[in-house]
């Protein structure tokens, strides 16, 4: 949809949708294989294939004593060997038990380990076994993790610490990675001034500018700072001309149809225009649109407005260009420490914490106060419509699903 067009407000689901349906149409595919040390955050680009079997060999849980479950009648044994991890065990000697210890390989003819807490070691050295055993307890079996050629990690996984570790626990030195989304950030309005200048009358401090940078950053994106647009048609025409190539232009303070919008201007006449307004609060206004065939998102400008709409729309957008499959957080039901009285006709996303259990509010939920995420450690959602009695359940979204 192009031109002037404005579609009536949109339910999160729907805006969602057409985000994701856009995303899928215009993949990031390009790829580069980096170091293990250096893939911290990105997007796998093909599988990762288990080049052996995980573990490699039977090796022991515990530490303890392998023996042959057959030659035990309930009699003590002899120790035949003793075996630490990162040796290598000759065959177990019939009739008798090897010391073993935690990730030492299993000595060949040995099926089960005991734990050096269920066992008494006599004064002849012999060792007597005090509870009942069983075939395979304490052994983890050859390939009980990854067998060679199974796929253990399919292609859009976002590779953190434990995705790492599972890639080295693997000896994969090398990954092939998805290309670093190119994103380029811009501010619109006089009304914005960088920190370390001085306010002039009617100014603030540039808050999105950095917040959007630095989390474009934890997500593995090549950030472009375009700067703080001002009021002015040709220098923003002058501005978006000089980008170069980047995957999507992200504004704060959004795009909008007024006289005084400039840079809804020049999408309007050199790209596409789809103007969204949402079923959402904070973030109502919304747009997305291209610009020379280029995406752009244009969020809200209070702070916190940004900060939803970013976490819940263009987040997920982000990430499924870059072939993520799961792009949307975890949520789980918590009681309310707070009642609801206003059922309003959009969705409600307000900024909370867990105390003893409870979602309780930060008490002032401005979509201006940016200070109100800082306090809370998640947001709580408020479906269209709905009032709450304390202690009725609603959806609780940790921030640390979003902020990554």
């Amino acid at each position: 949809m192009s031109g002037d067009a404005r579609p009536g407000l949109l339910s999160v689901e729907a805006a969602l949708a057409q985000l994701l349906a856009l995303a899928e149409q215009a993949p990031i595919l390009d790829r580069e294989t980096l170091p293990l040390a250096e893939a911290q955050g990105r997007v796998l680009a093909e599988p990762l294939v288990a080049g052996l079997d995980l573990p490699p060999w039977p090796n022991s849980a515990m530490d303890g004593y392998a023996l042959r479950l057959a030659d035990w009648q309930g009699e003590p044994l002899r120790v035949s060997q003793r075996i630490l991890a990162g040796q290598a065990p000759e065959p177990l000697e019939p009739g008798s038990c090897a010391r073993i210890f935690t990730g030492a390989p299993l000595p060949e003819g040995a099926d089960c380990v005991e734990m050096q807490e269920n066992t008494e070691v006599l004064a002849d050295g012999r060792v007597r076994f005090l509870a009942p055993l069983k075939a395979g307890q304490n052994v983890r079996p050859r390939g009980q993790e990854a067998r060679l050629g199974e796929q253990v990690l399919d292609a859009g996984t976002r590779l953190g610490p434990v995705q790492l570790g599972l890639c080295a626990s693997l000896g994969a030195a090398r990954l092939v990675v998805r290309r670093r989304p190119r994103v380029a950030v811009l501010s619109t309005g006089d009304e914005l001034v960088e920190p370390g200048q001085p306010l002039g009358p009617g100014q603030i401090y540039n808050s999105n500018r950095r917040l959007l940078g630095s989390w474009l950053e934890r997500l593995g994106c090549t950030v472009v700072d375009a700067g703080i647009l001002p009021d002015d048609l040709a220098r923003t025409r002058a501005r978006l001309a000089e980008l170069g190539d980047v995957d999507l232009i992200l504004s704060s303070g959004g795009v909008s149809v007024g006289e005084a919008d400039f840079l809804g201007k020049v999408l309007r006449e050199e790209g596409e225009l789809m103007l969204w307004k949402l079923a959402i609060k904070p973030g109502k206004p919304l747009t997305v649109g291209h610009y020379q065939s280029v995406p752009v998102i244009g969020l809200p400008g209070n702070p916190a407005s940004t900060l939803v709409t970013f976490a819940l729309l263009a987040r997920p957008y982000l990430l499924r260009r870059l072939g993520v499959a799961k792009v949307t957080p975890l949520r789980f039901p918590v009681p309310a420490g707070f009642a609801w009285n206003r059922a309003g006709s959009r969705r409600e996303y307000l900024r909370a914490r867990l105390e003893l259990g409870r979602a309780v509010l930060y008490p002032n939920q401005s979509s201006g106060v940016l200070r109100s995420v800082s306090w809370a450690d998640g947001l709580v959602e408020i479906p269209e419509g709905r009032t709450l009695v304390e202690g009725e359940a609603v959806d609780f979204i940790p921030l640390s699903e979003l902020l990554v």
